[in-house]
């Protein structure tokens, strides 16, 4: 993929998780802080197929601006082709890896069967 895609794909996924992270932050303010983080709140809110989906949206949107910045810190460090196709396969293998084990957490959590 050129350069240039993957830099579009990184200030979308940037926008995209500014507003999804809002919208999670504005569901939290319904709900006195301290309320939100008994128990019983944070699984009926994860039972929430639209709360659990909004968290999903969050931890993809986040785990690939994340990792492709950290792709992107690490290519300023060397230029060269082995390193810069090093680099794309730790990163894209640690996001993968990121979003597999959150989505398992959300899975678990919200009750839901594997």
């Amino acid at each position: 993929m050129k350069e240039g895609t993957i830099m579009k794909i990184h200030y979308i996924t940037g926008l995209a998780a500014l507003l999804t992270v809002a919208i999670h932050i504005m569901m939290r303010v319904v709900v006195p802080f301290s309320v939100s983080l008994e128990y019983e709140n944070v699984v009926a809110n994860y039972q929430n197929i639209l709360y659990a989906l909004l968290l999903e949206s969050v931890l993809i949107l986040i785990s690939i601006h994340g990792f492709n910045g950290l792709r992107v810190m690490l290519l300023e460090l060397r230029q060269s082709d082995k390193w810069e196709k090093f680099v794309t396969l730790f990163t894209l293998i640690a996001m993968i890896a990121v979003i597999a084990y959150g989505t398992r957490t959300i899975i678990i959590v919200s009750g839901q069967s594997l």
